[in-house]
C-alpha cells in the first residue's frame, strides 16, 4: 500500500456547466476524448428533451457545441466506439440514433422501436456493432448494426420480473443488466452471431446480494472487479476471480448513504507502467445520490475482508443543490470527475491524488 495521507486528496470544483431547462438525469464521456491530445468531449441529457454535447477548449474548459432535440424525456445515452454514433433512450418508448456528421454537427439517422413502455438505458458492445436497450417493459432488446445506417433486432431478451435500469456490455462481449426486481444478470450469446442469448448467472439469489431495487453498477479497470449500488442505501462489490463469468459477492457497504443512492462509477484511468516491485494504485470509486454529496471510496488493503475492502476517502458535501443523479470518471489523461444533478446542472470536478495521471505514452 502506498504511503499516503487522506489530506492528499481533494475533489475541486472547477466548472458548473448550465444550459438544460430541466433535470440532468445523466452523461457519458465520448470514447477516445481527452486522451493523447484530443479534446473531451461529453454528452448531457435532460427531462427538457434535449441532449447537449460539450466539448473541451485548449483552456480546460467545456463549451456546448450541439443542443440535440428529441420528441420526449431522455432517459440515457451512450457512444459508439467506432462509427461516430450516439444513442439517445427515451421515454416515449424509442431509441434516437445520431451520427457525427462534422466537427460539431450531428444528424439523425434512425429511430428504433419495439419497447412498450419508455427506454431506460442504452448501451453500446466494444466494436460498436450491437447495441443493447432496456425500459419498462421488463425486456432487454439487443440491435445490430447494419451497412448504410441501418439496424435490425437482433434478439429480446425475458427474465427479469419488474422494469430493467441498467444495460452493460462489458470487454468479453457479456452483457449485464440491473432491474428493479433486486437482481443483477448476466447474459451472454450461445455461439457468435447465433441470435441466441441466455442469462448465465444472476446475482440477487443469496442473502449477501441486493435486498431492493439495484440503480447502477460499474467495473473496475481490470473488469475483474463490479460495484453496485440499490435503493436499500448499500453498495456491494463483486468479483470475477477467475476471469470467468462466476461473479461472486466479496463485500458490502452501509451507512454511508442516509438516502437513496442512484449511481456508482469506477475510476478507470489509462493504464501506466508500475515496475513489479512496486505496489499498484488502489483502486477508487464514487457514488452519489439524494444526500447531494459526492462519495469517494478507496480500497483499504491494510484491513481486508475476503480479500477486499474499501472505506470512504471523502465526501463533497453539497456538491449540487439537490439529487446527484449521475458520476462519471474520465479515463483520459486528466483526473476528471462529471456530475448531473436534478438542479439543471453538470459540475465537473477534478480528483487531486498524491500518485501521477495512469497513462502509456505510446
Amino acid at each position: 500500500m502506498k504511503n499516503f495521507s487522506y489530506d492528499n486528496f481533494e475533489l475541486k470544483e472547477i466548472q458548473k456547466l448550465e444550459g438544460h431547462t430541466g433535470k440532468v438525469l445523466g452523461i457519458a464521456w465520448k470514447v477516445d476524448t481527452g486522451v493523447w491530445g484530443f479534446l473531451a468531449v461529453m454528452a448531457s441529457w435532460s427531462d427538457d428533451k434535449t441532449v447537449r454535447i460539450w466539448e473541451e477548449n485548449l483552456s480546460g474548459f467545456f463549451v456546448c457545441k450541439a443542443v440535440l432535440e428529441a420528441s420526449s424525456t431522455v432517459r440515457s445515452c451512450a457512444w459508439s466506439q467506432e462509427f461516430y454514433l450516439l444513442a439517445a433512450g427515451c421515454s416515449d418508448a424509442t431509441t434516437v440514433i445520431w451520427k457525427n456528421v462534422g466537427d460539431h454537427a450531428y444528424e439523425r439517422i434512425y429511430t428504433l422501436k419495439g419497447h412498450e413502455n419508455e427506454v431506460r438505458s442504452v448501451s453500446w458492445d466494444m466494436v460498436g456493432l450491437l447495441l443493447a436497450t432496456c425500459g419498462g417493459d421488463k425486456s432487454i432488446w439487443i440491435w445490430e448494426a447494419l451497412p448504410g445506417n441501418e439496424f435490425d433486432c437482433a434478439s429480446v431478451l425475458q427474465g427479469n420480473t419488474e422494469d430493467v435500469k441498467i444495460v452493460q456490455w462489458d470487454d468479453n462481449n457479456a452483457l449485464f443488466s440491473v432491474s428493479s426486481d433486486n437482481t443483477i444478470k448476466v447474459w451472454k450469446e450461445t455461439s457468435y452471431n447465433s441470435g441466441d442469448w441466455r442469462c448465465i448467472k444472476t446475482l440477487g439469489e443469496s442473502d449477501r446480494e441486493h435486498t431492493s431495487a439495484v440503480l447502477s453498477l460499474s467495473f473496475s479497470k481490470d473488469r475483474r472487479r463490479m460495484v453496485s449500488c440499490s435503493d436499500g442505501l448499500t453498495i456491494k462489490i463483486y468479483c470475477d476471480r477467475d476471469y470467468t463469468e462466476l461473479w461472486s459477492h466479496i463485500c458490502t457497504l452501509s451507512g454511508y448513504h442516509d438516502t437513496t443512492i442512484f449511481a456508482v462509477d469506477w475510476l478507470r484511468e489509462l493504464l501506466r507502467w508500475v515496475p513489479e516491485e512496486e505496489d499498484q494504485d488502489p483502486e477508487i470509486y464514487a457514488s452519489a445520490g439524494a444526500d447531494d454529496a459526492i462519495h469517494i471510496f478507496i480500497e483499504d488493503k491494510d484491513n481486508e475482508v475476503d480479500g477486499l475492502s474499501f472505506k470512504q476517502l471523502l465526501k463533497k458535501e453539497k456538491a449540487h443543490e439537490t439529487n446527484i443523479n449521475s458520476v462519471k470518471w474520465h479515463s483520459g489523461d486528466k483526473r476528471r470527475l462529471a456530475s448531473a444533478s436534478d438542479d439543471g446542472t453538470v459540475k465537473i470536478w477534478e480528483f487531486v491524488c498524491p500518485w501521477p495521471a495512469g497513462r502509456i505514452d505510446p
